[in-house]
């Protein structure tokens, strides 16, 4: 019988609990779901697993399911259950909340080990691989997630149907490792983290941070090719603005802020709307204004756990290419549209053109703001613009903002992995709280709708993101240092200088490598920097005004006349249009 992989993976976390119990008989179990790529189990107990334990424990749950036991489900009542797992904690804590009285609960058995759980599983071991699982970690998780809880220990596990499967799954994560933004980052001279002096902020290196810049550039060309004004908000506002807009209630405790002499509480800007808004409330405006395209590159701060601390994929300090639409309820259906086609064509000038649409819908939560008659409003708007304009699209349940419905953008790089970058939200409540209007064509104030933006979302983010994809081979307009001139010998060292100042002049940054080495060693250390491409100078080269071209992972050389590779250079670091 074939059987779905979630199922698998929930039947192999079964496993391993039976086989940490059979090592360590005292172990108390909280509980074990199957995640994306494999499942976790955690645990409470005084030993300390560590990578010494995984082979051990692998091998017991190979020999149990080798037994070929079954997993068999009954159900019990509650006073049963309690009487069950009288000795395990954990599932006495759930079971003391459990608040269905006079339903059965189920649990599942699989040999001594005995769990609360809705299964389904595999009808028997037999039916699960023996070698298509591997301990990855163990980690600190707190018990419901809550840091007022206790530490447990969590056992991760990659698991799937073939040890075929997980080989390549493997493969793929070694690669992933090479990767690596914060690797990456090292090895090219990009940018480095200081977690004891600024925990979350990155350092950027003067290569680093050309490349965040180019980032800027490219969006706001592309901005103010498509109308969009730039503005600027301060990083410091008074707290009150955040408990307006309900910022502070959903998300108080990871704003940075303190009190000043005034008695005032100031936060630091943790997001740019509300500043947008009063930008958008200062003076008169008219519907002859609308649509208007407002747009900021605004540097926010949020406090996020060290634990959720990786690399530039989660920081507490990064920049948004924000902006924000301002329009009319007539106008909504096509500034949509217009948007998720802007993304979508940015996205395929870095090489994404797998694009996943995700239509997020409210979920009820005491944070939430506006009524149900504007949250129908809202959510039926952007599924009509995807529908009517026939975009596909999924639905996420449960994942708006706290303020309207949004569309989230989701590509996936070139190992096949899936990031929600883009945004475009639909708030018709923010311009409701800001008292937002302007004078429409019947002389009477309106209130417009506002349409939250970000097409590449974090800096920051985006730019680990295409990182990781390209594995560090940029393309040419985007590279810090596309071109780096490497004489064979020090008598070639002027003809070098040449090249560099002729690739000055028509606006690309390249520099000479003068260091008194060898070349093929100069090679191997701008190879491993990711130079894109390396212009090596010897006699010939010199005395035929020609250079002979090393391109990033390309092993055949090229020669070339110097005026043509200027040419040809000049033209590949332009913007993309």
């Amino acid at each position: 019988m074939s059987y779905d992989i979630e199922l698998i993976r929930h039947s192999l976390a079964h496993v391993m609990a039976a086989a940490v119990k059979k090592l360590h008989p005292d172990v108390k179990f909280a509980g074990g779901p199957a995640i994306e790529n494999g499942f976790y189990y955690d645990f409470d107990t005084e030993y300390r697993f560590s990578e010494e334990d995984f082979a051990q424990i692998e091998k017991e749950m190979r020999d149990l399911i080798k037994s070929n036991g079954r997993f068999e489900q009954r159900n019990v009542s509650l006073d049963e259950a309690k009487e069950i797992f009288a000795n395990q904690p954990y599932k006495m804590e759930w079971l003391n909340e459990y608040d269905a009285a006079g339903e059965d609960l189920s649990i599942y058995t699989f040999r001594d080990f005995v769990d609360l759980c809705r299964g389904p599983h595999v009808e028997s071991s037999k039916d699960l691989p023996r070698d298509g699982f591997k301990i990855r970690s163990v980690a600190g998780a707190y018990w419901k997630g809550d840091a007022k809880n206790k530490m447990l220990q969590r056992i991760y596990v990659d698991a799937f149907a073939s040890k075929e499967e997980l080989d390549n799954f493997l493969k793929m994560q070694e690669e992933a490792a090479a990767r690596d933004n914060r690797k990456l980052g090292k090895d090219m001279d990009l940018f480095h983290f200081e977690p004891e002096y600024a925990p979350g902020a990155v350092f950027w290196h003067d290569k680093g941070y050309k490349m965040y810049r180019k980032l800027i550039e490219y969006v706001r060309h592309r901005q103010e090719l498509a109308g969009y004004q730039e503005i600027s908000t301060p990083a410091v506002m008074d707290r009150c603005l955040w408990e307006r807009s309900g910022h502070w209630a959903k998300y108080g405790e990871h704003n940075y802020s303190g009190k000043t002499q005034d008695g005032k509480v100031f936060c630091i800007k943790p997001m740019s709307c509300p500043g947008g808004m009063l930008v958008f409330g200062h003076g008169l405006r008219s519907y002859k204004d609308l649509p208007l395209y407002m747009a900021e590159f605004g540097k926010v701060h949020r406090y996020e756990a060290a634990g959720g601390l990786s690399g530039l994929m989660r920081v507490r300090e990064f920049t948004q290419d924000d902006a924000h639409i301002f329009c009319t309820e007539e106008q909504l259906e096509e500034e949509v549209v217009k948007i998720l086609r802007f993304i979508k064509d940015i996205y395929g000038k870095f090489g994404f053109d797998k694009i996943t649409m995700k239509l997020a819908t409210r979920k009820e939560s005491e944070f939430r703001i506006g009524s149900d008659e504007i949250w129908d409003k809202a959510e039926g708007a952007l599924k009509h613009a995807l529908d009517a304009n026939g975009i596909e699209y999924e639905i996420a349940e449960g994942d708006a903002a706290f303020y309207g419905p949004k569309i989230d953008n989701y590509l996936r790089d070139s190992m096949g992995r899936v990031w929600q970058c883009g945004t475009v939200q639909l708030d018709m409540n923010l311009p409701e709280r800001f008292d937002l209007s302007y004078v429409g064509e019947d002389g009477e104030k309106h209130r417009p709708i506002m349409l939250h933006r970000a097409m590449l979302g974090s800096i920051e983010r985006f730019m680990g993101v295409l990182l990781e994809s390209t594995g560090g081979n940029l393309p040419l307009w985007l590279s810090p240092e596309p071109v780096v001139v490497a004489p064979i010998s020090q008598k070639h060292a002027e003809y070098a200088n040449e090249i560099v100042s002729a690739l000055r002049a028509v606006g690309v940054n390249a520099r000479a490598d003068l260091r008194d080495e060898k070349v093929n060693y100069k090679i191997r250390e701008l190879s491993l920097a990711k130079t894109p491409i390396i212009a090596v100078v010897g006699e010939k080269e010199m005395a035929e005004k020609m250079v002979t071209l090393r391109r990033l992972g390309v092993e055949q050389q090229e020669n070339m006349p110097l005026s043509e590779f200027v040419e040809m250079m000049k033209d590949s670091v332009k913007l993309p249009l």
